[in-house]
């Protein structure tokens, strides 16, 4: 059971759901062929080694990232999705896309943030490297920064809903069973769902 507002449950369940979602996106759109044009910054020459639960580990440890920020990322994923329907999130441009998201809403939302070296060491790549990310993905999400605590929350309650093992549920809800696929298409009156799908 977790708590009904994610600003009261731990960052290592968010943390858990969070990864839970991007590992099931991956794992859907590495079944896309990559095209050319498809290509972008975010794309490395091959996966990481690190899976993303570890990554959003390691980051959580080192950068002491707000809740917001990691549930921000979601909703950066949606909007980029809208915008440019040639981006897809896929094991070769997930973990670049989640370190700039971080580093990004990290000092857009939060009084107190890291500098970008630390990020980059975090995040495994360059300095350099951050600093062309994160003026890419600016651009990508065409500078818009926020996002309601309200849409927020509904990121918060599609994630424990249909986090794969079912064991997650949100206190006060009926029972802790593996929702239905209608209840996973939680439409905001956006072009994409709620969580990335």
């Amino acid at each position: 059971e977790i708590p009904q507002n994610f600003e009261e449950a731990t960052i290592d369940h968010l943390v858990q759901l969070i990864a839970d979602m991007l590992e099931r996106l991956m794992v859907h759109n590495d079944r896309i062929p990559l095209s050319p044009e498809s290509l972008t910054r975010f794309h490395s020459r091959s996966a990481p080694t690190i899976s993303v639960l570890d990554y959003l580990k390691r980051i959580v440890r080192f950068t002491n990232v707000e809740k917001s920020c990691l549930l921000i990322t979601l909703f950066n994923i949606d909007q980029i999705c809208a915008r440019i329907p040639l981006f897809t999130l896929t094991s070769l441009t997930c973990h670049r896309f989640v370190i700039t998201s971080i580093t990004v809403s990290s000092k857009g939302l939060c009084d107190a943030f890291c500098p970008n070296n630390l990020y980059a060491r975090v995040g495994g790549i360059s300095v350099t490297e951050l600093n062309v990310l994160e003026r890419e993905f600016l651009s990508m999400i065409d500078w818009r920064l926020m996002c309601t605590r309200e849409v927020l929350q509904e990121y918060y309650i599609n994630l424990a809903r249909t986090h794969s093992s079912g064991k997650f549920y949100i206190a006060g809800t009926e029972s802790p069973s593996i929702s239905s696929d209608s209840d996973i298409d939680m439409d905001s009156g956006q072009s994409c769902p709620s969580s990335p799908s």
